[in-house]
Parts: structure tokens; C-alpha cells; sequence
């Protein structure tokens, strides 16, 4: 074979070789944009029960669903931040008690590529929903609170909440006031996890561990992979995390 040839011919497999990784490297952006915009869907009866309650109002906006108080809304407010792939209307139903009871407006984000960890956007892309507001705490989710943990250092912030999730560093401001809410069967952010993680919050952060709770109570939108058996209904759920949310935000309200 003469030296033409042979390099003709790895001048062929270089190409094919190429158009083959190209080809490889599309299909997995395929399948990965099908994967995170496969949304677990929100419990349609959870919602509406939302939605039929005179005492609230939900607005969707571009980057957000927005639950507030029908009547005298109050100057505080939180964002929330969901879990992987999961609809923001899956929390209405849990956040709702506790927009009765404080007059607290809930931003639940849309997150980029409905997954909190790629989303760069600021506090004030939220918040710009609801001028009116002047006391701003963050929550989220599983990796929605880990999202939560990063934008708690925002100096607009008051305090951080944690639905069955935890920071995966601490966060830089040492000034706020954490409650984080757990479950005891919880499979994927397991107790161990949250107490392995604990020293990463302020000293005087409020853990609640809630007796029955699985990963998936924290909202309304179906079982997970890896979770653990809930033996606490979703709706005694949502009352204890009313009792516990009320009760942090008005403590801590300035």
C-alpha cells in the first residue's frame, strides 16, 4: 500500500470516526432534554382544592406561580425553589395553609430545564413578581434547597426553609434563621443525610423531623425511585408543615 493510500485511509477513519462522537454526542442531548422535561406532574385534585379556595389567588407568570393571600396581603414573602423535575403547582396544596394563616405571598420558580441546579438567575428575577414585598425568606425541595442554600446569601434574605433537603456547603451569611423539615422516611434525603449536614446551617436552625413523611410529602406529585413508604398522609403532612412554616416566619419576621 502506498503512503497516499494509507493516508487517505486514516483521513476516512478520522471522519467516520468524528461523525460518529457527533452523532453519539447528539443522542445524548436528546435524551437528556426528554429526561428533564419529562415533569412529574402535579396531583390535579391537591391543586384544585387550591385553586377553589376563595382565601388565595394563583398567578402564573413567565418564571413563576405566584399563591398569595385573596385579601390584606402582608410584606413578607418566600421563593420557593422545586424539586428535580417536579411541577411547581405540586406545592400549591402544601404552601397554601400557610398563606392564610401569615398573609405570606409564595413564588414557587420555574426552574431552567425544570432543574434547580442549573439555574443562575438572581433573588430579584422572583421577587420583581411582588413589588409589595419588603421581607423576603427562600426554601426549596430536595435540590430545589440546595438552590436555596445559594441564593440565601443574597442580602435581601431573611431566612432560609428546607422541605427534605439540605446545603450541599454553608452558606456565607451567618445572620439567618434556617428551619428544615424533614421525614423519617424519607429514602432519598435520608435522616442520616440531614444530620450529616446539619453543622452546615446556624447553630440555631430548627430541625423538625416529621414522623411518617416520606421524599415525595413534601409535595403532590406522585411516588419517586428510591423513596421510602409514607405512613403519614399528604394532607397531615401539609398541616404540620403549615404549623411549622406559620410559626418560623412569624418568629422571625422583623
Amino acid at each position: 500500500m502506498t503512503e497516499a493510500r494509507r493516508r487517505g485511509r486514516l483521513r476516512r477513519g478520522i471522519r467516520a470516526g468524528g461523525w460518529w462522537t457527533l452523532t453519539a454526542f447528539v443522542l445524548v442531548v436528546i435524551v437528556f432534554l426528554a429526561w428533564v422535561n419529562t415533569v412529574r406532574v402535579a396531583d390535579r385534585a391537591a391543586a384544585d382544592e387550591v385553586f377553589a379556595n376563595p382565601n388565595v389567588t394563583v398567578t402564573d407568570t413567565p418564571t413563576s406561580v405566584v399563591l398569595a393571600p385573596a385579601d390584606d396581603a402582608g410584606d413578607i414573602g418566600l421563593v420557593f425553589v422545586p424539586g428535580a423535575r417536579v411541577d411547581p403547582y405540586a406545592y400549591l396544596d402544601k404552601l397554601a395553609g400557610t398563606v392564610e394563616d401569615t398573609g405570606v405571598t409564595v413564588v414557587i420558580t420555574k426552574p431552567v430545564l425544570n432543574l434547580a441546579i442549573f439555574d443562575r438567575r438572581t433573588l430579584s428575577t422572583f421577587t420583581d413578581a411582588v413589588p409589595d414585598v419588603s421581607t423576603w425568606f427562600v426554601g426549596g425541595h430536595s435540590i430545589g434547597g440546595v438552590r436555596a442554600c445559594m441564593l440565601a446569601d443574597d442580602p435581601a434574605v431573611a431566612g432560609l426553609v428546607l422541605f427534605g433537603s439540605y446545603c450541599a456547603a454553608a452558606p456565607e451569611r451567618t445572620d439567618l434563621r434556617a428551619l428544615s423539615l424533614s421525614g423519617s422516611a424519607d429514602g432519598l434525603s435520608t435522616p442520616e443525610k440531614i444530620a450529616d449536614s446539619a453543622d452546615l446551617l446556624v447553630p440555631d436552625t430548627r430541625f423538625v423531623e416529621i414522623e411518617g413523611a416520606n421524599h415525595a410529602r413534601f409535595g403532590d406529585y406522585g411516588a419517586e425511585n428510591g423513596d421510602g413508604v409514607a405512613t403519614m398522609s399528604t394532607d397531615a403532612v401539609a398541616a404540620e408543615i403549615t404549623r411549622e412554616l406559620t410559626e418560623f416566619l412569624t418568629q422571625t419576621t422583623p
